[in-house]
């Protein structure tokens, strides 16, 4: 692993801990590299501007990285399994965020126009990325003629305030064999809503 590659990670991993901490407008770039050890012309040298920083570590720490590695596996499953590993992925990467989704909830309103675009975008291109499963799905006949951009928005919706009632709003969080549990029934209600034949 090169300098560059491992100052590129420190500066990352502290933005993520202090964005969790902070929020994007309270973590300035200065603590950010206090908090990596570097320089603050070290930060600009590799990202430029903050706004570039935060969509980087959107583009490292977000669900879309983990969604596009599984892609090729879900074409392989049975459709009912697909959908299962995309929810219990969507949920342990939201778990595994939660202090940053928490504080991106409540501020994103507050974010220059620049910043709320580039999280709106990422959001697009993970409904975007799930929506070519479900066409992929839909030639194959298995999916009703349903909008694939609807079901992503009804599936990732009902997983997301899932997620935000169990981990955000409740004390102690999903428990991993209750997660399981609700993600199966999510994962029927939509399958036998979706699916063709039911």
């Amino acid at each position: 692993m090169t300098r560059k590659t491992t100052t590129k990670q420190q500066l990352l991993e502290a933005t993520l801990k202090l964005i969790s901490e902070k929020g994007y407008l309270g973590a300035t770039t200065r603590e950010i590299s206090r908090e990596a050890g570097v320089t603050e012309l070290t930060l600009f040298r590799h990202f430029g501007t903050k706004e570039r920083l935060f969509e980087e570590l959107l583009n490292s720490y977000s669900f879309l990285p983990k969604l596009k590695e599984i892609l090729p596996e879900l074409g392989q499953l049975a459709y009912e399994e697909a959908l299962t590993l995309v929810a219990t992925n969507f949920l342990l990467t939201m778990k595994e965020r939660k202090a940053m989704m928490k504080i991106l909830l409540t501020e994103v309103h507050l974010y220059p126009e620049k910043i709320r675009n580039t999280y709106a975008s990422f959001i697009n291109e993970s409904r975007a990325t799930l929506a070519s499963y479900f066409v992929s799905q839909q030639k194959k006949g298995l999916l009703k003629n349903v909008s694939p951009e609807i079901a992503v928005r009804a599936f990732m919706g009902m997983l997301f305030n899932y997620f935000r009632t169990e981990e955000i709003m409740k004390e102690n969080g999903m428990t991993k064999k209750r997660m399981e549990q609700h993600i199966r029934e999510f994962v029927y209600i939509f399958v036998h809503g979706t699916m063709n034949g039911n």
